[in-house]
């Protein structure tokens, strides 16, 4: 057995997992139900990873509708302590491969540093390119995704283990995915395992290895200086437009050979000076809006937590939680008035 496998499934490992894991779900029915016994749960978990017997279980999946209508599938606890243990082996080595400007999923990046560092752009250069992925995690390649783990770690044992999880997102997105086809395709190509099942915290990692290739490719080959991106969104800056239209041309060619395509509706070239939506808030050089639909979302989702306070359903604890961590994020915008508004509504 390898030394980076039997890292994996330490005890030790094991069990920051799981404190990972259980991190603001302890009052989950099955998260009790495995703390309750804890070593023997952690102890089978280790023998079937030994014995390499371990299975994923199925995933609960329901939609979730806020921003964008999104099918979300929950793998059973113990799954998720195994999800913890392997991205804790495979973060550190491909965390040296990413470029300092994507920032999801990573550690001390995140969604208002990359606002900050697209802040700084903006005031940098004169336009921008703005681009998404079309159906991203539905469309992720199961080969192409283990080749590109395979470039930085060949190691079987835990290859072996990530080929059993990505297996696990086969079929879980199909009604999301709308067939695209690319040169030299056959018709079996329509047959091809895709699909990363969303809220997997292995999905939101391979994310960033499925895609680092772009990354490398926009730094290296087309030399932009000011590029970021968060998940499956990504942004050009450049000072003048034919240089973006040909990096556009440029990058849609090569998200073809990840078997992508951009939403090309919405990748177009504008200045900068005219702001545009990213991350939750219309960004501009010196200001930012949150944008509409947010604030109405929070607004619903904060008088819910109200009802369900006043009805005794939930510790007014959480209804706080809510309140600051929405607080914290519209802060990053110029939204005091809007605060203010939605906070003089609230009557506890």
């Amino acid at each position: 057995m390898s030394d980076l496998y039997s890292e994996l499934k330490s005890f030790e490992n094991l069990y920051s997992s799981f404190i990972k894991a259980r991190e603001g779900k302890r009052s989950k029915e099955n998260v009790a139900k495995f703390e309750k016994n804890l070593e023997v749960e952690l102890f089978k978990l280790q023998d079937e990873l030994e014995q390499q017997t371990y299975r994923p279980g199925k995933y609960h999946s329901f939609y979730r509708t806020e921003a964008k209508r999104r099918l979300i599938s929950a793998a059973p606890f113990r799954d998720r302590v195994v999800h913890h243990a392997l991205i804790n082996i495979l973060e550190p080595i491909y965390e040296k491969k990413f470029i300092h400007d994507t920032y999801a999923n990573r550690k001390g990046k995140g969604t208002h540093r990359a606002l900050d560092r697209c802040t700084k752009f903006l005031r940098s250069f004169r336009y921008v390119l703005q681009c998404d992925v079309r159906q991203f995690f539905p469309s992720i390649d199961h080969a192409i995704l283990i080749r590109e783990l395979q470039r930085f770690m060949r190691n079987e044992d835990v290859l072996n283990l990530c080929r059993q999880i990505i297996e696990t997102g086969v079929g879980v997105l199909d009604e999301e995915y709308e067939m695209r086809w690319f040169p030299a395709d056959d018709l079996w190509a329509a047959n091809r395992p895709r699909g990363l099942p969303i809220g997997n915290l292995t999905s939101q990692f391979w994310a960033n290895v499925y895609l680092n290739p772009l990354d490398h490719f926009v730094k290296r080959s087309l030399h932009c200086k000011g590029y970021l991106r968060y998940v499956d969104d990504f942004l050009l800056f450049a000072d003048d437009k034919q240089t973006l239209f040909e990096w556009k041309r440029a990058v849609v060619d090569f998200l073809a050979g990840l078997r992508l395509t951009l939403h090309e509706n919405k990748a177009q070239v504008r200045p900068v000076s005219e702001g545009f939506p990213f991350l939750g808030f219309i960004i501009f050089p010196d200001h930012r809006r949150l944008i509409r639909a947010r604030g109405i979302s929070f607004r619903r989702r904060l008088w819910e937590k109200v009802r369900q306070y006043h009805a005794g359903e939930i510790e007014r604890q959480k209804v706080d939680a809510s309140v600051q961590s929405w607080i914290s994020h519209a802060a990053h915008g110029d939204t005091w008035g809007l605060r203010q508004a939605v906070l003089g509504e609230i009557l506890l």
